[in-house]
Formats: C-alpha cells, sequence, structure tokens
C-alpha cells in the first residue's frame, strides 16, 4: 500500500531508532508528512537523511524530550494544525529493578518517558483531532502491559497504565471521530537498554523467560502500528494488539 497517508500529518516519537524509525519510515513512503522526533539530535538527523527520500510523503526532524511539556509542545507545533496520526513510541526500560531495589530516579524518569510523555502528547493533539472530526492515537506498549513477569516494577507499571489512558482515551474521544489504541511488543531487535540490573529479579523471573520466542524486527511492529493509524482498522477503537510472537499465548 502505498498511499494510505497521502495528505496526513503524523508525529512519531522515538523515530531517531528501532521501531520509531521503522514506522515513520513507513508513514513517509505511503505519503505522510511525518514529524521525526527523538530525544537524539544524531538520531533524529540520520533518520530525516534516511527517511527523506523514500516515498511521497516528508519528514522534518524535531529533536526532544517526550517527558518534558515545554519538548511536547515544540513536537506539536512543529506539525503545524493539521495532525492525523500520533504514535507514541519512544520507551526505556528499568534494569528490571524489582520494587524493594527501586530508586526514585529510575521510576521518576520510566514514567515520565512511557506514560506522562503519551498524556502530554495525546492532550495536545487531541483539540486538532476533535476539530477534524478524525484521528488516530496508537501508543506501544508492551508484554509488561499484560503482566508482572516480563520487566521491572517502574517499567510494568509504566506500560499497564499506558494500556489505561489506552482505553481511556477511547472511550472519551470515539464519539469525536478519535480512534486510540495500543500495540504490545514482545522481543524486538532494537537498541533499547534491557540491562538487567537486579540478581533477585532475574532469580525471579527467568522461568517466566524461558519462554520467550525469536525477537521480532522493528518492520514487523511498524506494520501493525501503521494499520491501527490508518483507516484499515476504521473499526479498531480501544484495543490492545499483542505483537508479541504468540508468547502471550502460551
Amino acid at each position: 500500500m502505498e498511499d494510505r497517508f497521502v495528505g496526513r500529518t503524523a508525529i512519531v516519537t522515538g523515530a531517531g531508532s528501532g521501531i520509531g524509525r521503522a514506522v515513520a519510515h513507513r508513514l513517509v513512503r505511503e505519503g505522510a508528512a511525518v514529524i521525526v522526533a527523538d530525544v537524539s539530535a544524531d538520531r533524529v538527523a540520520d533518520a530525516v537523511a534516511e527517511i527523506g527520500g523514500v516515498g511521497q510523503g516528508r519528514a522534518t526532524g524535531v529533536t526532544g524530550d517526550v517527558s518534558t511539556q515545554a519538548d511536547v509542545d515544540r513536537i506539536v507545533a512543529a506539525a503545524g494544525n493539521r495532525i492525523d496520526v500520533l504514535a507514541s513510541v519512544a520507551g526505556i526500560m528499568d534494569g528490571f529493578l524489582p520494587p524493594h531495589e527501586l530508586d526514585d530516579e529510575t521510576w521518576t524518569r520510566v514514567l515520565g518517558v512511557n506514560l506522562t510523555g503519551p498524556m502530554r502528547l495525546t492532550r495536545a493533539v487531541l483539540p486538532h483531532m476533535m476539530s477534524a472530526h478524525k484521528g488516530s492515537i496508537v501508543n506501544v506498549a508492551s508484554e509488561a502491559g499484560l503482566r508482572g513477569s516480563a520487566s521491572g516494577a517502574a517499567y510494568t507499571a509504566s506500560k499497564h497504565g499506558l494500556i489505561g489512558l489506552t482505553r481511556s482515551t477511547a472511550v472519551f474521544y470515539a464519539a469525536s471521530g478519535v480512534r486510540c489504541n495500543a500495540v504490545c511488543p514482545g522481543p524486538v531487535i532494537t537498541n533499547i537498554d534491557g540491562t538487567p540490573r537486579s540478581e533477585f529479579a532475574m532469580q525471579v523471573i527467568a522461568k517466566h523467560l524461558q519462554a520467550l520466542p525469536p525477537p521480532a524486527t522493528p518492520d514487523d511492529l511498524a506494520a501493525a502500528i501503521c494499520w491501527l493509524a490508518s483507516d484499515d482498522s476504521r473499526n479498531v477503537n480501544g484495543a490492545t494488539l499483542t505483537s508479541d510472537g504468540g508468547w502471550s499465548a502460551a
């Protein structure tokens, strides 16, 4: 499909690498004007250089931290008055820290990026989408949003919260023509830092991680995210779509 997003504007966070970059690449290829947002200026520049000439759309880079309100404001302002799609992909992990080893800095940072950032972005784009009576928001949650054995306490709480935000948004704005859905990846080949920082946690959850499927590629996730962002999924709202190789079914 080469033209699902022609004439549409999308914001993709975490778009400098991994899943976000694959989503931005696909949206541009299918005709969208995409705001490529990432905390790293170097990754933004590389992504825009790679994505800029791949299709009918265009890529515009914005460097910003989604946990900071001022940066969220700049990201949204770069999109202009029309915002058709928001893909909140940016996320960080927590070293698998269990509650008794969890420090305030890790908790605040993980919740800020993984949950507060998507909330602020959602809050900012909703007036544009409500005015147009149309829009699609896709939040990248996680397998850790469905169970307690896939990560540490902060990451798990943030992704459970993100699914709750997704469902709440879907309910409140369905009558305004705005849809909101979540994708829950399992293991994916990206550069997110998943280094464990707790021997205790690894001992407890090791048996739960034995059934891990082979890791997916960012393009695998981009296909699901862009489907939810498109009119092909116009009857899907408030859904939590697992893209985890069947891990959650085991």
